[in-house]
């Protein structure tokens, strides 16, 4: 299960990489075809924008990498008794893969939650073994295995 739910991860983090890769290539495409054909104010202006979406899907592509070299780190994570980066976390609320903020993610007909170690339930996550319990936006939620 967890092996599936890493795929469906990766699948997630490989296709925001070619989003921003392809969105990067198409501002940059852009900033180009701006700067041959404009003059004065409007050349300025239009550089100007065209230099921000550049700079926001460089950052978008570099969360993304930074994302997924994570989520590689994570391949063989062997079970463990108390929950850490890697781990699959059944509760009575919920399931969790401790892995990168992809969201809900269905496999066998059954949501689970991808959430990074960093998110506020994977911190509350992490450390804790089966049998505990913790309170998450005024839910209750006990863990009842961890693999």
């Amino acid at each position: 299960m967890k092996n599936q739910l890493y795929e469906l991860c990766l699948k997630f983090i490989d296709q925001r990489i070619a989003n921003a890769t392809e969105a990067l290539q198409q501002a940059q495409e852009a900033s180009n075809d701006d700067i041959k054909s404009s003059a004065g104010d409007k050349f300025e202006t239009g550089r100007e924008m065209a230099q921000q979406d550049i700079n926001r899907n460089k950052q978008l592509l570099a969360d993304a990498q930074q994302q997924k070299s994570v989520l590689l780190s994570l391949a063989d994570v062997a079970e463990t008794e108390k929950v850490r980066a890697g781990s699959l976390v059944y509760t009575n609320n919920g399931n969790f893969y401790i892995s990168i903020s992809a969201g809900q993610l269905t496999l066998n007909n059954q949501p689970y939650f991808a959430v990074s170690a960093a998110s506020p339930i994977g911190k509350l996550l992490i450390g804790k073994a089966k049998g505990e319990a913790f309170d998450f936006n005024g839910k209750k939620y006990k863990i009842d295995s961890i693999s």
